[in-house]
């Protein structure tokens, strides 16, 4: 494959292509980062490049076995991790930008929440909290038994002392209400977290990397209260912090104006690793896949006629040249010029006068066999010709 040309006839649709493909490459990273899914892609874009490799090294047996692969794999897919992709298209909702699912505006819920919890903490009552934001928390817990309940320091202190066959698992508060109580969230699957965390703080991590739910979380050995967010664990110190965290969380502060430079900053220096890397691999992908894609190109060559009789000359045109469309491989189309495109047209059968020719695709050579002649325009041209003096 000839990369150089490639790069040399980059057109502007090639870099929109590379562009948007990085920002879905990127995103997609965000969204499935910490799930069960992402591995699964980097799996999947490890075997998309070998199938690509064998594709363009011409390995036969490898490219056709991929190929019955490929169509299992995606199936299969789909099956697997139908909620993460429901979660994803939830996310790219036209509706939701427009602002037509919007959070709970905040109500009074909120101080005697926040002062429920640490009563709990206080008394060393284990809790688990979740607060529902965008994302629907149903896709990724299970059980659950409904309830409709203000969030209040005797609802909860009844929902979690030890007596209670419903205090092992999660309490749901949807739009400033209990919704759901005794419910089991995914554990989180990282090995690293600290050993004095138990299966709370697992699961509180494990559902806020599948999700935008923040979970609050009650330490019943050592009484204290952290919030689990992004997949991310935060110690919470006192109510006001809790209540600050919350309000931030059910109806987000509307972030100040920036001028465009700090905008156009923050847009590369934010994650700017993480970016330039999407950026490389969707451009290797790009390079790897561009040679086989089909394109046109069209070149102004000059017209050259062959065997004119020796008693005769060509009066018009005078300069004759033709413009050729052709179609091919990119690999092959790129490395065409006006230079290594040959056309003629054989004159050998004409007299004195004035003669029509059509221009056939026989009359044009290309250095490649693969590539094909689609248009030559003009299809036919005329030439006068006299005896010579």
């Amino acid at each position: 494959m000839n990369l150089i040309a490639i790069l040399a006839n980059l057109r502007f649709q090639d870099v929109l292509d590379i562009l948007f493909l990085t920002v879905v490459a990127y995103h997609l990273y965000l969204w499935f980062k910490g799930s069960k899914a992402f591995k699964a892609l980097i799996g999947l874009l490890v075997l998309g490049m070998v199938f690509t490799a064998a594709r363009t090294w011409g390995l036969f047996l490898t490219t056709w076995v991929f190929q019955i692969l490929w169509q299992v794999l995606i199936i299969l897919l789909i099956i697997l991790f139908q909620s993460e992709i429901r979660q994803v298209l939830e996310r790219v909702n036209p509706l939701q930008v427009i602002g037509l699912r919007r959070l709970s505006m905040p109500e009074k819920w909120i101080p005697p929440f926040t002062k429920a919890v640490f009563s709990l903490a206080a008394r060393k009552t284990g809790a688990l909290i979740i607060i529902e934001r965008l994302d629907r928390v149903r896709e990724w817990i299970t059980e659950g038994q409904p309830l409709e309940a203000e969030p209040s320091l005797e609802i909860l202190t009844s929902l979690f002392q030890k007596d209670s066959s419903l205090h092992d698992g999660a309490v749901v508060i949807r739009k400033g209400h209990i919704s759901e109580v005794a419910c089991y969230l995914p554990l989180s699957p990282d090995e690293g977290l600290p050993k004095e965390w138990g299966t709370r703080h697992r699961a509180a991590l494990g559902l806020s990397e599948r999700c935008d739910a923040w979970v609050v979380v009650v330490s019943e050995e050592r009484g204290e209260v952290s919030l689990a967010r992004a997949g991310e664990m935060v110690n919470v110190e006192n109510e006001t912090r809790l209540y600050d965290l919350i309000l931030k969380a059910v109806a987000p502060v509307t972030p100040a104006e920036k001028t465009w430079w700090q905008r156009i900053r923050f847009f590369f220096v934010h994650r700017w690793k993480t970016k330039l890397g999407t950026l490389a691999l969707v451009s290797l992908l790009w390079l790897l896949l561009a040679g086989q894609q089909d394109v046109e190109a069209t070149f102004h060559v000059p017209l050259q006629t062959e065997g004119v009789p020796a008693r005769l000359e060509v009066i018009e045109p005078a300069d004759p040249g033709i413009k050729i469309t052709i179609r091919g491989l990119r690999k092959d189309a790129t490395t065409l010029n006006e230079k290594n495109i040959l056309a003629e047209i054989d004159l050998s059968m004409a007299h004195a006068g004035t003669w029509t020719i059509p221009i056939t695709r026989r009359a044009i050579h290309l250095p490649n066999e693969r590539l094909q002649v689609v248009k030559i325009e003009p299809a036919k041209m005329e030439f006068t010709l006299k005896k010579k003096p």
